[in-house]
């Protein structure tokens, strides 16, 4: 992997309101900065977290009012995200004490991908014939049908009737959306890093989606990228095992930095965002798709105020994987073998206001153990004089 600003930021460069984390070796601990003009200016005296600069009033302003030191340039930043140098910095994932959530099954392909997942229990070369099976029954667009809807409830009763109702279908049309937690605060890797699959996993995929950021308010503030890894035969064999399809090493990858919400980007700019995927193998082999913001079943707002209201309260705010419309049916190996993960593939998302997110895949129990926990962010910060 290399990353430059050319390949990773977004098409208007710095000019966006971008924050992001960093690791700086000489304190032992992460630092919150703002990319501006080219720069790397650390506001951590200002902001000793990303939540603390999520909750002001207006993080975009606030972020370009927060003065600090310029550590280095941003192509020098990316460049050593790699490389690792300890005497210049690396990105990490752009969030710190906020709870990582995710929605699932918000497109109308990727719902139908998690029935076939249910039905063909783990098994992929079952997955073309119940494919087929499935759309007969209840075709392949249901873009157009509102969660919850009377139109929605009157397919329920008929797949019900026809014995090919699903618990994904509950979630994908009924009136209640799955929100699940991905991985804990602290857990995410960032741009760059190593991203992980279990090594009991021989189906899964890469998920490119759109996170939100949400205050403790409830109020989303700003987007980010992110890869939900999936393993489809794991949850393919019983959606109670979602907690492992979903949550381990290194498994939940957001950045490269939040893109907080001004002027020049808004929620409407996340509504019709369009989302373009790349899997290189070492193989030799190269994927590529798209998911389309516009084709979502449920707003963001829905997704966000179902996350997060009377009844769930994140004091810290959150993260919010948006879900995808992605869901690749590519054969890799064998006719109807479809497509599946080998490690070292490179995998990039895009989007041309929240730049490009990539990762290289790699076995859960070889990529870096995750010990930086709150705690230790806690001890780190009060050491710095920095609370």
């Amino acid at each position: 992997m290399q990353l430059t600003p050319e390949n990773t930021l977004p098409v208007d460069g710095t000019k966006g309101a971008l924050a992001a984390r960093i690791w700086r070796d000489d304190q032992q601990g992460p630092s919150v900065v703002a990319l501006r003009d080219g720069q790397v200016v650390d506001i951590t005296r200002s902001y000793p977290t990303m939540r603390d600069l999520c909750e002001t009033p207006d993080p975009a302003t606030a972020l370009r009012q927060a003065t600090g030191n310029v550590l280095c340039t941003v192509a020098e930043l990316l460049g050593n995200t790699v490389a690792h140098n300890p005497t210049l910095p690396w990105l990490l994932a752009p969030c710190d004490l906020q709870a990582i959530k995710a929605a699932g099954v918000t497109f109308a392909t990727s719902m139908l991908e998690r029935v076939i997942e249910e039905k063909a229990r783990g098994n992929p070369s079952a997955a073309a014939t119940i494919r087929t099976e499935i759309q007969a029954l209840i075709g392949d667009d249901l873009s157009q049908l509102k969660p919850g809807s009377d139109a929605a409830m009157a397919l329920k009763n008929v797949l019900i009737a026809q014995g090919a109702w699903s618990q994904y279908l509950e979630v994908g049309i009924g009136p209640d959306a799955e929100i699940f937690t991905k991985a804990p605060a602290m857990a995410a890797v960032g741009t760059g890093a190593d991203a992980g699959l279990h090594p009991a996993s021989t189906w899964n995929n890469p998920e490119p989606e759109v996170v939100l950021a949400v205050n403790s308010r409830g109020a989303i503030v700003g987007a980010s990228l992110g890869n939900d890894v999936n393993l489809r035969d794991v949850e393919g064999r019983s959606a109670l095992l979602l907690g492992k399809a979903k949550d381990n090493n290194a498994s939940a990858a957001i950045g490269p930095f939040i893109r907080f919400f001004d002027a020049s980007f808004s929620l409407d700019d996340v509504r019709q965002a369009t989302l373009t995927l790349r899997v290189q193998g070492a193989d030799g082999f190269v994927m590529d798709g798209f998911s389309s913001m516009a084709r979502i079943s449920r707003d963001p707002t829905d997704l966000a105020a179902q996350m997060m209201g009377p009844h769930h309260q994140y004091p810290d705010g959150a993260m919010l994987f948006l879900g995808t419309l992605f869901a690749p049916v590519q054969d890799r190996d064998m006719p109807g073998g479809g497509f599946t993960h080998k490690l070292g593939d490179i995998v990039t998302i895009t989007t041309p206001k929240l730049g490009t997110l990539t990762n290289r895949m790699q076995r859960t129990d070889h990529c870096p153990p995750w010990t930086f926990g709150v705690s230790h962010l806690m001890r780190n910060l009060a050491q710095r004089g920095l609370l």
